[in-house]
């Protein structure tokens, strides 16, 4: 039984410390759209997706009046549309049009993003996801709402190479694209290693084959939270602090399992996972750097920042397994730069670079995110962070992931305004020695020995 304590805690939460359900996302499959015909394949899409999602928003927004919780987007995810358009799709352009009917589909239910525009080619590419990706920089820069991901890497199959060279020219090519909105197009786009299948949040949200037909997952954040809880043992030894986390990410996430249950029995569909991620926003005191910080760190960076985060991460998905018999998706610590103003101020004070972000990326969920960088890096030099970014993934058992961002006509200090919940970045500097003759060799990264457990 919940008592009149908790729920005033929680009222707390949510009034205080920025905690919000950060998305209800409904993964739709659209294997059953497929077909030769393409404009068939695009009217069988729109007409499920507008079907199936069409009491979303208005139940998201019914559950946030009665609760009192903050439900911040109503998302979609879809199955990987290289394999719905396989048959149908010819040319690039031919995609293109599946990218429009989504942003049709998004707009008309009224869902802030729409995730699924992917192809999965951990162990090679298909001719069907080699059209998909090439063009992504058109999708991207011709819609609104549609958000992309590649998986390119995964610990079973090793790391598709070719797959790695060519999204670093695609990532260069949506940057010019949408160069007159500071390249905003990269930051729906997402390169993966071992990307799971029931992710809510974007931009690499899709819908896995081994999914049902349609699936309410939803996303939980509250840095805020556990910056204050954290607050009141400040100086304690690290049982405490690790008790305090655990059992912030333990009510956090009862809150997420609470508007889960209540989308899914509203709308009729089933209930998949909680998502408990620490996902900040540019909101002040929202912010997982600033968690590090309260941890005992100067900036996020210093010294021990790694060490902080393996410490933040573990902890929060111990106490959200213990409130919900189904986490998934990513769950854990977020490390975004524009998103995260704690970040911002650890970048700007030379705290924090490149090369440390990537090894904080061992122990959190995800990996480098909303990271702006020199608008005239090489494709391959992009291709060569990827592949670093996927190795830690493959060799770790775990997700990563690079959403970068080179910023068209900006450099190293300038200040990028990507406006909402993507929030400003600084250009970062990239490491400039050459990684070219490395990426051209094609093929692929074998997959590690311990990938062999069968």
């Amino acid at each position: 039984m919940i008592n009149i304590h908790e729920v005033i805690e929680t009222n707390k939460m949510i009034e205080q410390e920025n905690l919000d359900v950060r998305t209800i996302t409904l993964g739709i499959s659209l294997l059953d759209c497929a077909g030769p015909d393409l404009s068939e394949v695009n009217k069988r899409i729109y007409e499920k997706i507008t079907r199936v999602a069409k009491d979303l928003v208005a139940t998201g927004n019914k559950i946030q009046r009665e609760y009192g919780i903050p439900i911040v987007n109503k998302r979609i995810s879809v199955t990987p549309i290289s394999l719905v358009g396989a048959s149908a799709c010819k040319t690039p352009e031919d995609y293109v049009t599946i990218a429009k009917t989504l942003d049709r589909a998004a707009m008309a239910v009224g869902v802030n993003f729409i995730g699924g525009y992917s192809a999965l080619v951990s162990k090679g590419m298909t001719a069907s996801d080699k059209l998909l990706i090439r063009s992504i920089p058109q999708a991207l820069s011709q819609t609104e709402r549609v958000c992309s991901s590649v998986n390119v890497g995964s610990t079973k199959t090793g790391i598709d190479m070719n797959a790695v060279k060519l999204l670093g020219e695609i990532i260069l090519e949506t940057a010019e694209f949408t160069k007159e909105a500071d390249s905003i197009g990269c930051a729906k786009l997402v390169v993966f290693c071992n990307a799971p299948d029931d992710n809510p949040f974007m931009a690499g949200a899709f819908h896995g084959v081994t999914e049902g037909d349609a699936v309410i997952n939803v996303g939980v954040s509250g840095p805020g939270v556990v910056k204050k809880a954290l607050e009141a043992v400040r100086g304690a030894d690290f049982e405490v602090l690790c008790e305090t986390i655990k059992k912030t990410a333990f009510k956090i996430t009862r809150v997420g399992q609470l508007v889960a249950k209540e989308a899914s029995r509203m709308l009729g569909i089933p209930f998949g996972i909680v998502d408990l991620s620490l996902a900040p926003t540019p909101a002040v005191g929202d912010s997982v750097a600033e968690i590090l910080e309260e941890i005992g760190l100067e900036y996020a960076g210093a010294p021990g920042t790694t060490a902080a985060l393996a410490l933040l991460n573990d902890q929060v998905k111990k106490g959200g397994v213990m409130a919900s018999s189904y986490v998934g998706g990513l769950s854990g610590a977020f490390i975004p730069v524009s998103e995260d103003q704690g970040m911002i101020n650890a970048v700007q004070a030379g705290a924090l670079t490149l090369e440390k972000l990537e090894a904080m990326t061992c122990v959190c969920s995800v990996g480098l995110d909303m990271i702006a960088i020199p608008g005239d890096t090489k494709a391959s030099t992009i291709s060569g962070i990827i592949a670093d970014e996927m190795a830690i993934g493959m060799i770790n058992q775990k997700t990563t992931a690079v959403r970068i961002i080179p910023v068209i006509g900006k450099t190293v200090g300038d200040i990028v305004e990507f406006g909402g919940l993507l929030g400003h970045a600084p250009v970062m500097s990239v490491n400039q020695f050459s990684c070219e003759k490395f990426i051209a060799r094609g093929g692929r990264i074998p997959a590690p020995i311990h990938s062999f457990k069968n």
